[in-house]
């Protein structure tokens, strides 16, 4: 008997396997312009760490490194009590 004979002629082509490109690396925008401190008073850098809806972007989005996305999220935390940044989006 044919085994393939209630299959479809392209059955499992239909499913295209596509490699994924190795991501590309972010340098941390911070420890690339030898900027020591992050400053919660320079709302418009901070500004960039936001998303449309008030959250802090996590690291895997920014690129910044462990050590200075702390500091930005402690300077948007301390922008946002002094009103510079809204604490929910626009």
């Amino acid at each position: 008997m044919d085994k393939n004979r209630n299959r479809k002629p392209n059955d499992g082509d239909d499913k295209v396997r596509r490699t994924r490109r190795p991501a590309k690396k972010r340098v941390c925008e911070f420890c690339q312009g030898h900027i020591e401190r992050v400053d919660y008073k320079d709302a418009e850098r901070l500004k960039k760490y936001i998303a449309e809806n008030g959250k802090i972007l996590p690291r895997r989005a920014t690129g910044l490194c462990a050590e200075h996305q702390r500091d930005v999220t402690t300077a948007v935390k301390r922008a946002r009590i002094m009103a510079l940044l809204p604490f929910r989006g626009e």
